[in-house]
């Protein structure tokens, strides 16, 4: 029997991993992030930032009234450490 990989990928609007359901980004997800944008931790940054924006834009649409902070789960992880 085959066994299909699927991705550590959001699954929109809800921000949700396709693969094992955590909040995207999964920590299977940051590794991948991790390793993709290796040496340009600016990038990785530019890029979740445009990606938190879209989360926070969709996630404040299904829930009206609540703008969530995802500022944790999308950035703070992925500063470079002192």
């Amino acid at each position: 029997m085959v066994r299909r990989t699927i991705p550590h990928v959001p699954m929109r609007p809800l921000w949700r991993c396709r693969s094992c359901g955590a909040e995207w980004p999964c920590q299977p997800a940051r590794l991948a992030l991790l390793v993709e944008y290796r040496g340009n931790r600016t990038g990785l940054l530019f890029h979740l930032g445009g990606l938190m924006a879209e989360a926070t834009e969709q996630l404040a649409g299904l829930n009206p009234g609540h703008v969530p902070d995802l500022h944790h789960r999308f950035l703070a992880w992925a500063r470079a450490r002192d």
